[in-house]
């Protein structure tokens, strides 16, 4: 065992040696980020890359949240996160499983019609959005970022569904009807347990696109109680725009939640890659 386990990994050598240094490339931005909010506040960027800073100070980011509500705003967003991924699932999942359901002409029609709508620029939403939630009486309330997760989010959330549940075998669901089961037992109880990689994929997605949300909560909200945390940014930055080691503090409590759902959830996020026989 341990000679076929030191074979393989001289084999994969250079396969794992390359993985480890595209790692480093991503990752290096990270680090510099996280490196350059220990610097002493009101310093001015380095000419080169300081990757331990000196002085080593921590104070950052206990004035954050003395200078701004950041504590508040990072619940505002965790909120609104967590409401619209557990909605966008539901949502999405109902949408893929119905479109895989279909017969093979209206299916058809209706994933080239979703890819369409993919090219649409969100730019051209925003005003017939506005509009809709004035009349509507949501400015200024969550309901304006929540409405597009009871939608989807996007149709790529909804092809991905479709593409998973069309891998699962049709016979499923033809017993399950047989066996007097409804269009929601089924979803529930054999589509959703059948797809859970492709379910934590667009979970993860679904929460960066929710959580990192700067425009609809600008547009949409007025009362600083409800501010996100993206918008808490854009405040920081307008109160002090050369303060570096702070701003970059705020990017490193923006980032750091992403980055632990991304390290809880790869394995099954990568899953959604495999094809099955």
């Amino acid at each position: 065992m341990r000679l076929k386990r030191t074979t393989f990994l001289k084999k994969n050598l250079p396969f794992y040696l390359l993985a480890i240094l595209i790692a480093l490339a991503f990752a290096l931005p990270l680090i510099w980020m996280v490196s350059a909010s220990l610097r002493a506040p009101g310093l001015p960027p380095t000419p080169s890359i300081e990757w331990l800073p000196r002085p080593l100070t921590w104070q950052n980011y206990p004035d954050l949240f003395d200078l701004l509500p950041f504590g508040r705003y990072f619940i505002n967003s965790l909120f609104v996160a967590g409401i619209a991924t557990v909605v966008t699932l539901v949502s999405a999942s109902l949408a893929g499983f119905g479109l895989s359901q279909l017969g093979p002409l209206s299916r058809r029609r209706l994933v080239v019609l979703s890819v369409g709508l993919l090219m649409i620029p969100l730019t051209a939403l925003w005003l017939a959005r506005f509009v809709l939630f004035t009349w509507l009486g949501w400015i200024d309330s969550y309901l304006a970022l929540l409405a597009p997760a009871a939608m989807g989010a996007s149709p790529f959330y909804v092809l991905l569904f479709y593409w998973s549940f069309r891998r699962v075998q049709q016979e499923l669901f033809e017993a399950a009807r047989l066996d007097g089961a409804n269009v929601i037992q089924i979803w529930r109880k054999i589509a959703l347990p059948s797809v859970r990689p492709t379910t934590a994929a667009v979970a993860v997605l679904a929460f960066i696109l929710f959580w990192n949300d700067f425009i609809n909560p600008l547009l949409y909200l007025k009362s600083q109680r409800l501010y996100t945390l993206s918008v808490g940014l854009q405040q920081l930055q307008q109160l002090d725009r050369t303060n570096w080691p702070f701003l970059l503090a705020g990017s490193v409590i923006m980032t750091l939640p992403v980055i632990i759902l991304f390290i809880l959830a790869q394995k099954q996020f990568f899953h959604v890659l495999e094809l099955k026989d």
